[in-house]
């Protein structure tokens, strides 16, 4: 009888454990995400968005930045960034691409 009774209580143990760890990842999460949503708002609106890539190499690409009203076309390898010059702002329509 006296072994039956500690496994049991071995086991409530173990559960409590495990909830009590289940409840503190789950306030971590609830406060991460708590952070980060205040500094969103703080941060205030983006002023540097990609606006496209196309891979060009082997472990390179270039890039149109956007920078504030300014748009940037950067060449990209793994050693270094380069920028290649600044862009007139344009509009992409659907009748404008050509289809391949």
């Amino acid at each position: 009888m006296g072994t039956a009774g500690a496994i049991g209580v071995d086991w409530l143990r173990v559960s409590g454990s495990f909830v009590l760890v289940l409840l503190l990842l789950g306030g971590m999460l609830w406060l991460l995400r708590r952070m980060k949503d205040m500094q969103l708002r703080h941060k205030g609106p983006a002023r540097l968005e990609l606006c496209e890539t196309i891979h060009v190499g082997p472990r390179q690409k270039v890039a149109l930045v956007r920078v504030g009203d300014k748009h940037i076309l950067v060449g990209i390898s793994p050693q270094q960034l380069v920028a290649l010059g600044e862009v007139q702002a344009f509009a992409i329509t659907e009748g404008t691409r050509s289809e391949s």
